[in-house]
């Protein structure tokens, strides 16, 4: 990953320079993994009888 890709994620997860001292380059880019999938629509959602199961 490059420099300008990775200051570009951080502007997109809406971080500040702040931030950017608290957290470490693997967590911002799970960060950004994880708002990726925010949007996704999952065609099954577990419940409880399915969690009990497991």
């Amino acid at each position: 990953m490059t420099t300008p890709l990775f200051l570009l994620r951080c502007v997109q997860l809406g971080l500040s320079m702040a931030d950017l001292e608290l957290l470490s380059i693997g967590l911002i880019n799970d960060m950004y993994c994880e708002s990726r999938n925010d949007s996704f629509s999952y065609a099954i959602l577990g419940d409880q009888a399915a969690m009990d199961l497991f």
